[in-house]
């Protein structure tokens, strides 16, 4: 009986307690519960948080880089203007200024027009001397020093008129036809030189005219740093070009005059090389001549 009464007594507690620890483990669950929700609401919250910090600075870096992409200025490479040859040389001649540019201009023009008649003049004296000369001794041959004098007469050249004033002295002595042909050569030789002086004088003066353009223009340079009352890059490397482009123009000049001077030259001399080989021919021509006719 007594350890029934034990038993009904432990059941009794049991079945007493049993709620209440039900509602403490209920109670217990229901805390841990709210401590892992609140925990995992705090850690939410700071992934949350990292995740706002991580968007604002990614934005931030976003608008710094566009910040900098609207700031940074878009760099356009200038289009480089194509000037055809008479352009730029329109635009080189007005910014070298126009006044000793017209010299040198004038120098030009005038030594080229030279240069051209002095060509076409040598041009038009060079003659075929072994042929003329041939033809000399057939006439002589077949018609006589007057036949001769003709064919010399209506032959363009120096060495045909050479060849007509020893003809005109046939009668004479050997040594006076020579002369007559070495006096008459010197002639025609200063008819071939003419026009070179004032060809040398413009090649001589471009350079010069340009120089002095070149001087005057870094004097107005100087002056222009001075008004200016610094020393800026732009002026002095603006002057200094201008000042420049007279010498360039004038040693252009000189350069082409020179060219078409050293041509004429080696012209006149083939020309007076021709003339002094033709010249002692005829003079033999002459002496033979004379021999057979006595």
């Amino acid at each position: 009986m007594k350890n029934l009464f034990a038993l009904i007594a432990i059941a009794g507690i049991i079945f007493a307690t049993a709620p209440t620890m039900v509602f403490a483990l209920e109670d217990g669950y229901q805390e841990e519960m709210l401590e892992e929700v609140a925990s995992d609401s705090l850690t939410q919250e700071a992934v949350e948080a990292d995740s706002l910090a991580v968007d604002s600075s990614s934005v931030a870096v976003e608008e710094e880089i566009v910040e900098e992409v609207i700031e940074a200025p878009v760099s356009e490479e200038p289009t480089k203007e194509v000037l055809n040859l008479h352009q730029m040389v329109k635009r080189y001649f007005i910014e070298g200024g126009t006044t000793f540019m017209s010299f040198v201009l004038i120098c030009l023009i005038f030594g080229l027009a030279l240069c051209i008649e002095r060509i076409i003049y040598l041009n038009m004296a060079t003659t075929n001397t072994k042929r003329l000369v041939d033809n000399i001794e057939t006439n002589l041959n077949n018609g006589g020093v007057d036949a001769a004098r003709d064919l010399c007469r209506n032959t363009p050249g120096p060495v045909a008129s050479i060849f007509y004033q020893g003809l005109e002295r046939s009668d004479g002595s050997y040594q006076e036809v020579a002369k007559a042909i070495e006096d008459y050569g010197s002639v025609e030789m200063s008819k071939l030189e003419r026009g070179l002086s004032w060809i040398s004088l413009f090649i001589a003066l471009a350079p010069m005219l340009g120089f002095m353009g070149t001087v005057i223009g870094m004097i107005s340079a100087f002056d222009d740093i001075a008004e200016a009352n610094t020393i800026n890059a732009s002026i002095v490397a603006g002057g200094i070009k201008i000042a420049l482009i007279t010498t360039v123009s004038g040693l252009i000049v000189a350069i082409i005059l020179q060219v078409f001077y050293n041509y004429i030259l080696s012209k006149i001399d083939s020309i007076v090389l021709d003339m002094e080989e033709a010249s002692m021919d005829l003079v033999d021509l002459l002496y033979k001549h004379k021999i057979q006719g006595k």
